[in-house]
């Protein structure tokens, strides 16, 4: 189901919505299933240098292999948009659950520590 609307949602919009859901949930945040999340909102205020960089690529890949079982990821981009803020754009594959069909995938996801919203096109 979409958080914004309600309406149904599956395969690629539901992995978007799942992937910034997973990243943009604090680790400990959640009742009942306190291990959820990632490190992502912890660092995102950090320096803008390759320490944090090599800090979030390790926070995004290490949450989305224990959360999000459909995805491989293949390569992580970042880009500062402003203090506070990033786009991180992950490629890989998305495993298709009816078929196990890998399907080629670029999603960008804003980062902020208020925004969780997703956007992105499929290759």
């Amino acid at each position: 189901m979409n958080r914004t609307t309600g309406a149904a949602i599956t395969g690629i919009e539901h992995l978007r919505q799942s992937v910034a859901d997973i990243l943009t949930t604090a680790i400990g945040t959640r009742v009942m299933r306190r291990e959820y999340g990632s490190l992502v909102p912890e660092l995102v205020d950090h320096p803008d240098n390759p320490a944090t960089q090599v800090r979030l690529f390790a926070a995004i890949a290490s949450a989305l292999m224990r959360w999000e079982p459909r995805l491989r990821l293949t390569q992580l981009h970042f880009t500062r948009t402003e203090p506070g803020k990033a786009v991180i754009t992950l490629d890989g594959l998305y495993l298709v659950p009816s078929t196990k069909q890998p399907q080629v995938l670029s999603l960008s996801v804003p980062l902020t520590l208020v925004s969780t919203l997703v956007s992105g096109a499929s290759a």
